[in-house]
């Protein structure tokens, strides 16, 4: 194993976050990401989650905020419906560099609460 990552993320504060500035929705997330959770009546907890999840890849690639940009790194669900990672660009190469070869993620959730385990291996 590489390294692994894990981040918390407080629901409500990232709704309220989310309501002062709708525009980070596009900023932070993947238009796939956005579009698979049109159906959702309240994105809060799915969206924060995600964000979660780039936080505990920067941690299991041993970086910090800005090695790579957020939509460089996002959450697709396989057909069983596990979620699984993409990366592209710089967080792509940087992955390539350390010679990452596969992840493991987890992501969950409370009524107040967004975590996300990132292990690369």
């Amino acid at each position: 194993m590489f390294g692994l990552g894990i981040d918390a993320v407080d629901i409500e504060r990232f709704r309220s976050l989310l309501e002062r500035r709708p525009q980070l929705r596009q900023r932070l997330f993947t238009p796939a990401e956005l579009d698979s959770l049109a159906d959702k009546n309240d994105d809060a907890a799915s969206l924060a989650a995600r964000f979660a999840v780039r936080e505990a890849t920067m941690k299991a690639m041993g970086v910090g905020l800005g090695a790579f940009d957020f939509h460089d790194v996002s959450v697709a669900k396989a057909d069983t419906g596990a979620p699984h990672l993409v990366l592209t660009g710089r967080a792509h190469a940087l992955a390539t560099s350390h010679g990452i070869a596969g992840w493991h993620v987890s992501i969950t959730h409370t009524d107040s609460v967004a975590m996300a385990v990132v292990a690369a291996l």
